[in-house]
């Protein structure tokens, strides 16, 4: 019982958050309700158009709830019952914050990407910087959230390979790319929702009915990792969807252009992130309990290759699972039964393949913002698109976990910047700018010491020569804002 009453509990503060701290942020940054939004400024019939805002909040879910929410909370489980806290944490005080003040940020400024954003309140250099981080980050969330899903629906329909489903998931994103934004992604987003609200809600109300006892280990000093990797910071990029999340600043603007009301701001962007929370929460508990079956939770592989290592090697019972994709098969199915677990399974596929087409979409924009290419003409949208379909083809022949672990470091990369600018817009205004320099300073401090400490990246200083030099470089970043930025503290 314990266990079901700390699940409702983490579930509560999710909600909480919305209601007490998305309003103090609205507050914070002084949303002005009667602003004219970019749907009405700039519109285009393509991407620039006006959706009911409650599609644009299904739209926007859909697309920041990618494989992260799911994977990576499975992954996260193998530092123990900590991963219910970061999510409650990271989601209300940087993730939510992050993905709604860069949305009134793009609101602001006609629907500009974040590469501009970051440009206008961090300085050139940075924006030219940024533009290379996104498109390498987008370029990575194609491939993975191609063969991601790819794999799933070969455990549902294995006539098809995984390469023949990865040709139709390709097809597919390109039309997503390339068409009007209500041809397609506004049109189906509903019934792909349709799959993942009853995942969601499946698991949840399954977990305390399945017989298991929910979350049945609460020590929270239990790291139960197999190889004992350390919490910090291997947690905090593990788990990023659902907490924080840098590719999310790319998606934010995307919605922005196509919301009519400024009042919808924080249902939309603030609520879509805590709803995601939720997301990564269900699994983490799916993980936890499960993990506690008499065969646990193990590691096999590499120390740091939570997602295809990792997953490859977690057993749930006597299930010895072969791949992430079979890791979700075999939780839906001991929770849901053989037909619930299709549509369960059908409802974490969606996930992937709509942030995977919204990714290229974004990446698009991000392009023709920068080489100031209108987007109206098809011919123009086809001149970017087809380049980058090429280089996702070409990433995708490298080893499938070199890709994830460099996209885990570049997507939380990506929220720094966008925190830091964040924090110096509030700054420049003489607003409250610590609601998001205080998770830039957190979040700089964890990527500095993944980079130091990590062997994917090369580097393996020691934790202690690693986590000083990160703490040195985030005081620093502050020191600069405090100091050298315009405005108040």
């Amino acid at each position: 019982m314990s266990g079901l009453l700390t699940f409702l509990g983490c579930a509560l503060l999710l909600v909480l958050g919305y209601v007490l701290y998305g309003r103090l942020a609205e507050r914070i940054y002084g949303v002005r309700q009667d602003m004219a939004m970019p749907c009405k400024t700039h519109e285009d019939g393509v991407d620039y158009v006006r959706m009911p805002s409650f599609r644009v909040f299904l739209v926007q879910l859909l697309n920041i709830a990618g494989l992260g929410p799911v994977f990576g909370a499975l992954a996260g489980c193998l530092y123990g019952p900590v991963a219910l806290v970061w999510i409650v944490i990271g989601c209300v005080f940087a993730g939510a914050v992050h993905d709604f003040m860069a949305a009134v940020m793009s609101a602001e400024h006609g629907g500009a990407s974040m590469p501009y954003l970051v440009g206008r309140y961090l300085g050139s250099s940075c924006r030219q910087a940024l533009r290379i981080v996104c498109v390498g980050l987008l370029l990575m969330v194609g491939v993975v959230f191609t063969m991601g899903p790819a794999g799933m629906l070969h455990t549902l329909a294995d006539s098809l390979s995984v390469t023949s489903w990865c040709v139709i998931i390709l097809v597919y994103y390109l039309l997503a790319t390339i068409l009007p934004i209500n041809t397609i992604i506004g049109k189906i987003y509903p019934v792909f929702g349709a799959f993942f609200l009853f995942m969601v809600a499946g698991l949840a109300v399954a977990l305390p009915l399945s017989g298991y006892e929910a979350l049945p280990n609460l020590n929270f000093t239990d790291n139960i990792h197999p190889q004992e990797l350390p919490v910090w910071p291997l947690i905090f990029v593990t788990i990023a969807c659902g907490a924080v999340s840098g590719f999310h600043a790319t998606q934010s603007p995307m919605m922005v252009r196509c919301l009519g009301e400024a009042r919808m701001m924080r249902p939309v962007f603030y609520g879509a992130m805590i709803t995601e929370g939720l997301v990564a929460l269900v699994w983490a508990a799916v993980g936890l309990t499960l993990r506690d079956l008499p065969t646990n939770y193990m590691l096999a592989g590499k120390a740091v290759e939570p997602l295809v290592e990792g997953a490859r090697a977690l057993n749930f019972g006597e299930l010895s699972l072969a791949s992430p994709a079979t890791a979700v098969n075999a939780a839906c199915s001991t929770l849901l039964g053989p037909v619930g677990a299709f549509f369960a399974v059908l409802g974490v596929v969606v996930l992937p393949i709509t942030s995977g087409d919204t990714a290229m979409r974004s990446c698009r924009l991000i392009l023709a913002e920068a080489f100031h290419l209108p987007q109206k003409q098809v011919s123009k949208r086809l001149l970017l698109a087809l380049p980058l379909f090429a280089s996702v083809i070409a990433i995708s022949q490298l080893d499938f976990g070199v890709i994830w672990r460099y996209f885990g470091w570049a997507n939380q990369v990506l929220s720094c910047f966008t925190l830091w600018s964040i924090a110096s817009c509030l700054h420049e205004r003489g607003r409250l700018h610590w609601v998001a320099t205080l998770p830039a300073v957190f979040m700089t401090s964890v990527c500095l010491a993944y980079l130091l400490e990590s062997p994917d990246c090369g580097l393996t200083l020691s934790g202690t020569i690693g986590n000083s030099i990160s703490i040195v470089g985030a005081v620093s970043l502050l020191v600069w804002l405090l100091c050298c930025r315009k405005g108040s503290v």
